[in-house]
């Protein structure tokens, strides 16, 4: 449970919810009734919003980050999600799944479990999808589904994607299930339309659940209804810590005059604080850093980039702890011991 701090007299709630998404409503709908049911005239929960938008008739996995921990949302953001959906083979919608209306329609080939397997292997790894033009991407100040809704098509820029794992399992003779884990901006819909194609039809989802984001886990949420039944103090028992949504493993102890310092911005020479294990973790993030930048780089270029790497100014983000062991937030510090405060929360 996370630790509430008082603000304009009233408690402010700050932590992680994780909320299983019921079919029907949009994800903003489902951040302001967690909104409602942690507000009372004690507390404040005027503060919140999700890591990830889920389709109205999606469900499923929503984390929800309350006060404090809207700082560290971001975090979940660009993690990896996990899916599973149904996809009706033999039509295709407007919207890519069961809300839209069929705008085309195809015969069904024959299937089996080895060519659905043989399938899968072809979306596997990085690669680029164009969003659909139902979603609330927007161009030019206006959200894309605007756009289709007033039939007016617009140009959209393919988006890097990875399917990190994929599997398809015939449901019947016309439907397929799909369990995917992807990277952050995969669009599952045009998946499935995609793997529709290839197949040599055309298809929609039917039905899409969130199993997953970053560490977090459906079964691990609660459902709106069963949130809505606890007494509200129960309700607090379900939040997570502020710094949930962070997976930073690496840590730093601030004395008290340190964490009066980095509460004022002022950067720190932690040198003396700066362990072993510490310095190792520093230099492996320079490292990966350097090499995800240097991919497609000439020989020559590797070698300035591999001496770059270990330089001694460059910053990485670690947690920060006062002496009760209590999260401060998050600090930049480079291998030459100077800590710079980034995001630090107020109790």
């Amino acid at each position: 449970m996370s630790i509430p701090a008082k603000q304009n007299d009233k408690i402010k709630v700050s932590g992680v919810i994780l909320v299983d998404k019921p079919y029907g409503l949009t994800s903003q709908q489902v951040v302001s009734k967690v909104k409602y049911l942690f507000k009372s005239p004690n507390h404040d929960s005027k503060k919140a919003g999700h890591t990830g938008t889920l389709d109205p008739m999606a469900t499923g996995l929503l984390p929800i980050c309350l006060g404090e921990a809207t700082k560290f949302s971001h975090y979940q953001l660009d993690a990896d999600k996990s899916y599973q959906a149904t996809i009706l083979l033999g039509g295709q919608t407007d919207t890519g799944d069961a809300q839209g209306q069929v705008v085309a329609t195809a015969s069904v080939p024959t299937f089996d479990a080895a060519a659905l397997e043989q399938l899968a292997q072809q979306f596997l790894g990085a690669q680029q999808q164009i969003p659909p033009m139902y979603s609330a991407l927007k161009k030019d100040g206006k959200k894309l589904y605007e756009y289709a809704r007033a039939g007016i098509d617009v140009v959209r820029e393919p988006r890097d994607i990875i399917i990190r794992s994929i599997r398809l399992t015939a449901l019947d003779h016309e439907q397929i299930q799909l369990t995917v884990t992807c990277s952050k901006g995969t669009y599952v819909r045009v998946l499935g339309e995609d793997i529709a194609k290839a197949l040599g039809t055309l298809g929609h989802l039917t039905a899409l659940r969130r199993l997953q984001v970053g560490s977090f886990k459906v079964d691990n949420a609660i459902t709106l209804s069963a949130l809505e039944d606890l007494p509200l103090a129960e309700r607090f028992t379900q939040l997570m810590p502020i710094d949930a949504c962070i997976e930073i493993p690496a840590q730093m102890t601030l004395t008290a005059e340190q964490c009066q310092r980095v509460h004022m911005g002022q950067r720190l020479n932690v040198s003396a604080q700066l362990t072993d294990e510490l310095q190792a973790y520093i230099s492996q993030n320079i490292r990966q850093s350097a090499s995800s930048q240097v991919v497609e780089a000439t020989a020559a270029h590797e070698t300035t980039v591999s001496n770059t790497a270990l330089a001694s100014d460059v910053p990485v983000d670690i947690r920060l702890l006062d002496e009760q062991g209590q999260f401060l937030g998050l600090g930049a510090v480079s291998l030459n011991g100077r800590l710079q405060p980034k995001k630090l929360i107020q109790r």
